[in-house]
Formats: structure tokens, C-alpha cells, sequence
């Protein structure tokens, strides 16, 4: 099977993964700040924008970056293991599989993705938990760095 891949084209999925997810989720994170306090207290912004206009006057800019470290960490661990490990699980299926790995390819897709995304959750879990904690908690009642969250 010389379509299998080494562990340098893993990697390189996995690199590519940290960057595609964790950046991205990162950059966002301002507009995820207002939804998640949105989500869990409905009255609290009219909208979107007002909640925008919100943080910015109560808690300046500074307020658009709370959760950014978790948010980074927690989505680059799951870009690392959902590209990285889809890409090894469709090869583990396609050897296992043998001579009729063309004719359930799809199937073979849908396992290593459905197998990957388990695993790039659990990765993400924790971290994700963290960043609704510090979002979403009343001033005083959670901590807002990442290090004291963990405690």
C-alpha cells in the first residue's frame, strides 16, 4: 500500500491542525465573549453589538480578551488531533480493509472522521470548559487568568 503515510505527513497534518483551529478560534474570540455571556444570561445584551458596546465601556479592551488562552490552546489541541489523527485513522481503515478499501472509501472516511473528532473533543474539553468558566462567571466568582482557573 504505498498510499500510507509516514509520521512526517502526520505531523505536518497535526501543525497545520494547531494553526487552522486555534488561531482562527482565537481571533474570534471577542465575538465569543459576548455569545457565551449571551448564552448564559440572555438579558444581559440586547444584542450582539450591545454587548460589544458593553464590554467596551465597562471593562475596555481588555474585556474582548478573556478566555483568548484557553480559547488558543484548547482549539489547537483539537485542529491537532482532529487533521492528524483523521488522516492516520484513513489509513489504519484502508490497510485493515485490504483489497476493498475503494469500495467503502466513504465509510472509511466517515469512521476516521467520527474517530478523530472523539479524540480531538476529549483534547478540547478542558480547555473549553475553562474559557466558559472565565467568560461567563460573575466578576469575583471565577478567576479570569488561565494558570488560577486551573486551581
Amino acid at each position: 500500500m504505498s498510499d500510507v503515510h509516514d509520521m512526517a505527513y502526520y505531523g505536518k497534518c497535526m501543525v497545520g491542525g494547531i494553526f487552522a483551529c486555534g488561531l482562527t478560534h482565537a481571533a474570534i474570540c471577542p465575538l465569543d465573549i459576548v455569545k457565551c455571556r449571551k448564552q448564559a444570561n440572555p438579558t444581559l445584551y440586547k444584542s450582539i453589538p450591545d454587548g460589544f458596546k458593553q464590554i467596551r465601556a465597562q471593562e475596555g479592551l481588555k474585556g474582548f480578551s478573556l478566555g483568548w488562552f484557553p480559547t488558543l490552546v484548547g482549539y489547537g489541541a483539537q485542529g491537532f488531533g482532529k487533521f492528524g489523527f483523521y488522516e492516520m485513522f484513513k489509513d489504519v481503515y484502508r490497510f485493515a480493509l485490504g483489497e476493498r478499501a475503494a469500495q467503502y472509501q466513504t465509510v472509511g472516511f466517515l469512521v476516521s472522521s467520527a474517530c478523530a473528532e472523539v479524540i480531538a473533543d476529549l483534547l478540547l474539553c478542558p480547555f473549553e470548559s475553562l474559557k466558559v468558566r472565565m467568560q461567563t462567571s460573575d466578576i469575583g466568582k471565577f478567576p479570569t487568568t488561565s494558570a488560577a482557573g486551573w486551581n
